[in-house]
């Protein structure tokens, strides 16, 4: 039996799951379809999936055949840098619900801080949660400076932070940052792309509750409160991605684990933000 996945309060009252699928890279209906059925069987109701992976309708398919009715799933996707640039927000929002099948989205993120730009996506995003096409609103690999720009101007906080998050990357400051003022955080790429599956200090650490280095990893970021989307298409990876919730890591584990901070970035940043100041 699947254990039951526990939920985050944001800051606008709105519920999100704990756990959810990634679906990055993933394609076409078939692997869509596989892959949202094992997650759905082990209790997960949150899919995260973006425009530029060009895999919407492959998930509004999924989503309409998979037997859960809309209202119990949460569904995040998000503004891709060219909509910012030409600012086609509210049109980018309508093609994804367009793709999606949905009339509105559970989660709608800015994908990333386009220098110059991200303020005023922020800005439309907030007309479009106060029309009803978004439930939440937030951001995704936003650093402490562009969190702050966002206060200054418009005294909106975001309800979500979604950022790369694992062992390998802790992201210490920016968690507290994000916490302390009521953000929460998300954490993609959880799983380092396999970069800590073979760490012997996680599996030891797994052995001792029959758990792999992967879970182990996941559980870390669950009991520091941060939410995860692994990302698979295989059905056991996926049940085994949520097989987080029976287990608790000790105090001591949790520090230990905080030492393989190495700073390693797995996921690559737009070809068209290199170069710029975006990390300012």
């Amino acid at each position: 039996m699947a254990s039951e996945i526990p939920s985050l309060l944001l800051n606008d009252g709105n519920r999100m799951p704990m756990a959810g699928l990634g679906v990055y890279k993933t394609s076409g209906d078939f692997e869509m379809q596989q892959a949202l059925n094992a997650a759905l069987d082990a209790g997960c109701r949150l899919i995260d999936t973006a425009s530029v992976y060009k895999n919407e309708e492959n998930v509004g398919h999924a989503v309409a055949s998979c037997g859960i009715p809309r209202e119990e799933l949460f569904i995040t996707t998000k503004v891709w840098n060219t909509a910012q640039r030409i600012g086609d927000i509210e049109g980018a929002l309508e093609r994804s619900l367009e793709r999606l099948g949905s009339d509105y989205a559970d989660l709608y993120l800015i994908h990333w801080p386009v220098p110059g730009c991200y303020p005023a996506t922020w800005e439309k995003l907030i007309r479009l949660r106060e029309a009803g096409m978004v439930r939440s609103i937030g951001v995704s690999n936003f650093d402490i400076p562009h969190l702050e720009q966002l206060f200054q101007l418009s005294g909106v906080i975001p309800a979500v932070n979604q950022i790369e998050c694992h062992p390998l990357w802790n992201r210490g400051p920016l968690i507290r940052y994000c916490q302390e003022r009521g953000i929460a955080v998300q954490a993609y790429a959880p799983l380092a792309r396999g970069a800590y599956a073979g760490r012997e200090m996680l599996q030891l650490i797994g052995s001792r509750y029959g758990k792999t280095a992967v879970q182990v990893g996941l559980r870390w970021l669950i009991q520091q409160n941060v939410a995860v989307i692994p990302k698979s298409v295989h059905p056991d990876r996926i049940r085994s991605n949520f097989d987080i919730f029976d287990f608790e890591l000790t105090p001591t584990e949790m520090k230990t684990i905080d030492t393989m901070d190495e700073q390693f970035r797995s996921a690559s940043v737009p070809d068209d933000l290199l170069g710029t100041d975006w990390e300012k």
